[in-house]
């Protein structure tokens, strides 16, 4: 029998709050494992309501008794690694070590962020006046509303998480329809901590009903999302009705530049190692390849071999290297970008379909070269374990066919030239670049996107300022002014 869940809001769980349920589904066995709540308007104002109720309290805080509850939040996700770990595997299909990392990651962001509670600086400015002060406060927002993805749900639920509430903010976290199940482990977990009832609730529920009754909300200060450029398009327009302060981080077609002096060995391990980490459905990963002419031949020989040599099937045996996609949507729409570019003229190198397995969403390492920049398999995020592949003369076209995208989130180059890396570093048009190695950010960076990927950003201290706002006050001190 598939386990029920329910809303938390105000520091309990609410059965009572949502009439209708939705089922949740192991893209391994294609079995409903749970079932959760489709939390309505109703339920969205009861959460914004509890948040802004607990907000002042907990904005009175210092900030290193905010720091406290989260380092103790950090702990009992370490105590709870395995469950936690089988639970994210089960609800979206992620190998078992991948999932036990990000449980692990998680509770680091969360003591990394903790840390910043000594370090939230304000400023003192110099005034034209005699006998003035001027000062520049950094002070909480209110309440945040955290929309959150299927493809990483637990990091950036403490991605989101945790700044916002260092910051002095309170949270109302909507979960991905796809994998809500870590959301409510963490809401009991929450509640184990101690939290005040109020400073965190968790929801779940689709976007064009929860999520844009939280996007939309009078009572919300600030809208977080990860997730696809359409959704947030959604998003900015439900907010826009309130002004209210809006972060995405949003889609990425990110290119590899391999250039004539790589180790293209090196090149060839790490874009693999990049393109299939969970299973292709990673938004900074490689998305694309751009290839010196001149080592074309020898570059696809060895990333072919490293793409045929990924392990992948069933997320909970050891040593896979990828599970299945996250749904048969998601299965059917690489299917779909892959299919079109055979047809316009590419060639299948390597898979193109669904695997050898009965059940489950899986797909296949895949290769296609001969692609052109105005095939949507080169210009459209795939978000699936598929690698494009084109070849280009010289720098100045490598940069131009890279800079050619919507899409501004990472990127990256294989050289052994420091001028060429330096090159790169000015003239791609992404949020990051990553040189000689594969595509993952630091928490201690900001990782933010570029053009339609995103507005704004997250981690390190410029992440932790989106969840601030700015207060700039005036004293003059009593006959001295001028």
């Amino acid at each position: 029998m598939a386990t029920t869940y329910d809303c938390y809001i105000g520091g309990r769980f609410r059965p009572e709050v949502a009439a209708e349920r939705f089922p949740v589904i192991n893209p391994t066995t294609e079995e409903v494992i749970a079932e959760v709540p489709e939390a309505d308007a109703a339920a969205v104002d009861e959460a914004v309501a509890a948040a802004a109720v607990a907000q002042e309290a907990w904005a009175r805080l210092a900030p290193i008794e905010r720091a406290s509850y989260l380092r103790r939040l950090a702990a009992r996700l370490r105590e709870h690694v395995e469950p936690l770990a089988e639970l994210l595997t089960a609800e979206q299909g992620k190998v078992l070590d991948l999932a036990r990392a990000e449980v692990r990651a998680t509770a680091d962001y969360l003591d990394f962020t903790a840390e910043w509670a000594r370090r939230i600086e304000g400023e003192v400015l110099p005034s034209d006046r005699r006998g003035e002060n001027i000062f520049l406060l950094r002070l909480p927002i209110g309440v945040v509303a955290g929309i959150l993805p299927w493809n990483y749900p637990l990091f950036l639920l403490g991605r989101k998480l945790a700044p916002a509430l260092l910051a002095g903010n309170t949270v109302v976290l909507k979960t991905a329809e796809e994998t809500p199940l870590n959301g409510f482990y963490v809401a009991e977990l929450v509640d184990q901590v101690g939290f005040p009832p109020g400073v965190v609730n968790i929801l779940s529920g689709h976007g064009p009903t929860t999520g844009r009754a939280l996007a939309g909300h009078p009572g919300v200060g600030l809208v977080t999302f990860t997730g696809s450029v359409e959704t947030g398009r959604a998003i900015l327009r439900a907010a826009a009705e309130n002004i209210t302060k809006v972060s995405l981080e949003l889609g990425g077609k990110a290119p590899a530049i391999v250039m004539d002096d790589a180790d293209l060995a090196l090149a060839a391990e790490k874009i693999t190692v990049s393109r299939v980490h969970n299973s292709g459905q990673v938004c900074n990963c490689a998305e694309r390849v751009l290839v010196h002419e001149r080592v074309y031949e020898p570059f696809l020989a060895r990333l072919t071999e490293a793409m045929r040599a990924v392990r992948f099937g069933d997320p909970r045996q050891p040593g896979m290297d990828m599970g299945p996609l996250v749904s048969r949507e998601r299965q059917h729409a690489v299917k779909a970008l892959v299919d079109q570019a055979v047809g316009e003229g590419a060639e299948l190198r390597l898979g193109g379909g669904f695997g050898p397995y009965p059940k489950g969403y899986f797909f296949e390492p895949t290769i296609l070269t001969g692609c052109r920049q105005d095939m949507a398999v080169v210009q459209r995020e795939v978000f699936g374990p598929v690698l494009p592949v084109q070849t280009f003369r010289d720098l100045d076209e490598a940069i131009a066919l890279a800079n050619d995208s919507e899409y501004g989130l990472t990127s990256s180059i294989f050289t052994e030239s420091l001028e060429v890396a330096l090159r790169a570093m000015n003239e791609l048009k992404f949020g990051e670049t990553y040189v000689n190695r594969e595509h993952s950010e630091a928490m201690q960076a900001f990782h933010s996107g570029w053009r339609h990927s995103g507005i704004g950003g997250a981690d390190g201290r410029h992440g932790l300022e989106e969840f601030l706002q700015k207060r700039v006050v005036y004293i003059q001190r009593r006959g001295d002014g001028r």
